[in-house]
């Protein structure tokens, strides 16, 4: 296909995509509140005392006119997208199986097979630890000191956590996949696996959105526990490849000639 045509099947699809999630988002207003009640529940599952509250009444405020307003859009678009993503997937992966091979197919089917659930468990992982993670962070406040979390700002922390754990379960999943089209072998994971695992802590510091030691622990840990999983596979993948010759050959070591060539001076087989 030209460009053009690559740009108006481009066009064509986002709109599908689109037109799918607009469908999402209509329906994410119609289920706000059981939603919101599911999203909501780490933190009212505190104690009293952490909330600042005298009972086990839960309530979160918020400061703006349009903030309610824009707390419902906010949880339609989540939900939109969420329930639509087979739709808009479909429609991304329509547009770019033309150019893939069929073992390239194959290995993305696996990934979208396995991608998902690891997502899900993630994100699972985030929504039971949300609870402890704010009791830490809260214990840290000063005697008398009474917190007054906005809807806004809480909604923006639980949906960090559940997005930030739920993509960094999947990042060892693109380990595997780039090692199965070849482009990433064992020797290389072997040699970085120190730096990867420092790595991997150091992005969980960084993209808990709480900080606290324990949250980063409980995203650091599993994540390097996939990584050494994800290294299992590509070394049992890697051994059952045929064997290059000169894979073991160093970077300043040249390779050996065959006496036939030499004597001839005919050009090496590569």
């Amino acid at each position: 296909m030209p460009l053009m045509e690559h740009l108006r099947e481009l066009r064509n699809r986002v709109v599908k995509a689109l037109i799918f999630i607009a469908v999402g988002v209509v329906a994410g207003f119609v289920v706000f509140d059981p939603v919101w009640d599911f999203l909501q529940r780490p933190y009212c599952a505190l104690p009293p005392e952490a909330r600042g509250a005298d009972d086990d009444t839960c309530s979160l405020v918020f400061t703006g006119i349009f903030d309610a307003f824009f707390l419902r859009f906010k949880v339609a678009v989540i939900v939109g997208i969420l329930l639509s993503c087979p739709f808009w997937l479909y429609q991304l992966w329509a547009f770019v199986a033309p150019a893939l091979r069929g073992k390239e197919k194959r290995y993305t089917y696996l990934f979208v097979a396995f991608a998902v659930p690891l997502f899900l468990s993630g994100s699972a992982l985030a929504y039971f630890i949300t609870q402890k993670g704010m009791e830490i962070m809260f214990g840290f406040s000063p005697e008398g000191a009474v917190p007054l979390i906005t809807i806004d700002n809480y909604l923006g922390y639980i949906i960090m956590m559940l997005v930030v754990f739920g993509a960094a379960f999947v990042l060892p999943l693109i380990v595997v996949l780039l090692n199965f089209l070849g482009v990433l072998p064992h020797r290389a994971i072997a040699k970085w696996r120190r730096m990867i695992i420092f790595l991997a802590f150091v992005f969980a510091s960084v993209a808990t959105p709480g900080g606290d030691p324990f949250t980063m622990l409980a995203l650091g840990v599993p994540v390097v526990v996939l990584f050494e999983i994800a290294e299992l596979i590509a070394f049992v993948n890697d051994r059952r490849k045929p064997q290059d010759p000169m894979a073991e050959l160093s970077d300043d070591e040249t390779s050996s000639l065959d006496d036939a060539d030499i004597e001839t001076g005919a050009a090496p087989n590569r």
